[in-house]
């Protein structure tokens, strides 16, 4: 795929090979993309006895993977990963790749595992989640209707783009204004339209005049029509001349055309390309992929704020939800979603097309592989999508797959629903009422209706949660924190889809702010109730206070509690003795039958006039308000320093 290759690598590798001291043939090979010969050459440096250095055998496991050699050159990579600190995340990826190209996917993942303390939990879980979606087959059947056009030639087209009722792309078809690219044999670049005919065929090529001429590379257009520009890569050139930095490396730019003739460099740096424009009029945002000193891998995916087409902001890399050690290029959004292609290892094989669903605050979901659908064990990127004739999708992608008219090629596409596995998102923050505060260290548990745990993470320190997990109908989501209530709710089809709307905020008692100490017990905080003198019977006007103990029981599952009850010293002992336990009965008898288990109440005890808290025993005269006083009910929590750790 030798244009993708050319738009991703080119002015790296060339920086890379004229500042790199060539000392063996191997190496000229290498920094030259002749990877056979390179092989040739390192192998006949080694049988000579010649030192040959780790950057050197680095490139032979390169040139190994780039000849599809994976078995030769996954060693390499890992006897180097073992042995010595040069290895970048981007070849630390290519040796993940080369594994996953030998079909060790298990040993992938014991990797990942044993290395999990070492590499950003981000990429981890990303790779564990795309594993699980491909075990649980939500992958294969992906809907798509593909199909290859009939404007593709036998030279590169590829970088697709919308316009209007047209379709812009990117061709390294022979042109009388273009010269010929030495490393790929085709023309420079150039950007051609097409009409978009019924059914999504093209027809009438013709070149695209909307941006101004130039002898060198114009590519990866992308058409606004807010802006009213084409956003585009092209070649750092003065002229007809190209112009380099002082290393000798010529790098690529983002321009802007207008429609009225205009243009402007909104991207350009002599030593840095930029590549894959695409502008989101919602928020005057303007992505792009680039190779930069903070990127994770090889070429990340980027963004800058922008103001009437000016660039207002630094380069703001998507982080490494998205961002991986391989590449990642392409940047398409639809539907608060972005589509992007990666070469990340849990892949199919080269570039895959992948979404990730945008949230509040620049956050993404973990980005799923849209799977065997559109992706293969080749290269799919450029993809691009809209709504369609009906109630369908149709979009377009790029491919170097066998079967196709040329190097790349462009192939339509049709579904019936935004593509890609289904996925469920609990999002929000964890609070303490009634102000919320924000609660950090807070264990959210994701179960099914086995209760087994699906996935599971930790609150933020300003109580934030995000847990995502492959679609399921039933789920239950469980929150847990010593010291503080549990949460845990079943939800269906119905509530789940309601859930992805919106963050859930979840609120968490502290266990001390449903504790009083009285009568030197720990008790659940309710207020004084009464029962109708000599009754037993529960009224309705007890049972806030009696509903706050089910509450405090939902909310504290290992809760055990004494339900102790107790009389004035008017009438008999034996009386109120009866009186009293008969109320303790009823208490729990309310309680079993407002959903308290059992195993929480470890008794209901009567004391009637046993324990009185004033003077007003037998025969001693007291005012209604001083009897009142022994007329209680506790709830005697057992197990305290349990709960309260």
């Amino acid at each position: 795929m030798k244009f993708r290759i050319f738009i991703l690598l080119f002015s790296l590798a060339i920086g890379s090979s004229l500042g790199q001291e060539l000392t063996s043939k191997g190496d000229g090979y290498f920094y030259s993309y002749a990877y056979e010969e390179a092989i040739k050459e390192y192998k006949k440096q080694m049988q000579s006895g010649k030192f040959i250095t780790n950057h050197q055998l680095l490139n032979l496991a390169d040139s190994y993977f780039k000849t599809g050699e994976y078995n030769k050159a996954s060693k390499i990579y890992l006897d180097i990963h073992k042995n010595d600190t040069i290895m970048s995340a981007h070849r630390f990826n290519k040796m993940l790749q080369s594994f996953g190209k030998i079909s060790e996917q298990e040993r992938i993942r014991a990797f990942l595992k044993s290395k999990s303390n070492e590499l950003a939990s981000e990429l981890v879980e990303n790779a564990e989640f795309n594993y699980l979606l491909r075990e649980k087959k939500e992958t294969e059947a992906a809907g798509f209707f593909v199909f290859n056009l009939n404007t593709n030639s036998a030279f590169s087209d590829f970088s697709p783009a919308f316009y209007n009722d047209k379709l812009l792309f990117s061709s390294g078809r022979k042109s009388k204004s273009k010269r010929v690219y030495g490393p790929s044999g085709e023309s420079y670049l150039d950007i051609y339209e097409a009409d978009i005919e019924k059914g999504g065929n093209l027809d009438n090529v013709s070149l695209y005049k909307g941006v101004p001429d130039s002898p060198f590379h114009k590519s990866t257009p992308f058409y606004s029509e807010a802006t009213g520009g084409t956003y585009y890569v092209l070649s750092n050139a003065d002229g007809k001349n190209l112009t380099f930095d002082e290393k000798g490396k010529n790098a690529l730019s983002i321009g802007m055309a207008y429609e009225g003739g205009l243009f402007r460099f909104l991207l350009r740096d002599l030593s840095t390309s930029f590549y894959y424009p695409f502008y989101d009029d919602k928020n005057e945002r303007l992505y792009f992929a680039a190779n930069f000193e903070d990127s994770y891998g090889g070429t990340d995916l980027y963004y800058v704020v922008t103001n009437n087409g000016q660039v207002m902001s630094e380069p703001i890399n998507l982080g490494p939800r998205i961002n991986t050690p391989g590449n990642e290029i392409a940047p398409f959004v639809f539907d608060s979603s972005l589509f992007f292609s990666s070469d990340v290892f849990y892949g199919y094989g080269g570039m895959d097309v992948y979404r990730s669903n945008i949230g509040s605050g620049d956050d993404f979901s973990i980005p799923v592989n849209l799977g065997q659908g559109i992706n293969s064990k080749y290269d799919e990127f450029g993809f691009i999508i809209r709504p369609g004739e009906g109630h369908e999708l149709m979009g377009y992608f790029s491919s170097n797959r066998p079967g196709g008219k040329g190097n790349d090629d462009i192939y339509g596409f049709k579904i019936a629903e935004k593509p890609g596995p289904k996925t469920l998102i609990f999002r929000g923050k964890i609070v303490k009422p009634p102000y919320d505060e924000p609660i950090a260290g807070v264990e959210v548990r994701v179960l099914d209706v086995q209760g087994e745990v699906l996935s599971r993470t930790v609150s933020g320190k300003n109580g934030d949660y995000k847990v995502e997990i492959p679609y399921t109908d039933m789920v239950s989501l469980e929150v847990v924190k010593n010291g503080y209530s549990t949460f845990k709710e079943s939800y269906n089809p119905k509530e789940l889809a309601e859930i992805q709307k919106r963050p859930l905020q979840i609120e968490l008692l502290s266990f001390d702010d449903i504790v009083r100490e009285k009568e030197g017990k720990k008790v659940l905080h309710t207020n004084n109730f009464y029962f109708a003198s000599g009754r037993t019977d529960i009224t309705l006007e007890m049972t806030p206070e009696l509903d706050k103990v089910v509450d405090a029981v939902k909310r504290f599952p290992r809760l055990k509690i004494a339900i102790e009850t107790h009389t004035d010293s008017r009438g008999s002992n034996s009386t109120n003795k009866r009186l009293s336990q008969k109320r303790s009965e009823n208490i729990k008898k309310y309680l079993l039958n407002k959903g308290v288990s059992p195993s929480n109440i470890t008794k209901a005890v009567g004391y009637g006039e046993e324990k009185i808290l004033n003077n007003c025993t037998n025969g001693v005269y007291c005012l209604d308000f001083l009897h009142k006083q022994n007329l209680r009910t506790l709830f005697v929590i057992e197990n305290y320093d349990e709960l309260s750790q």
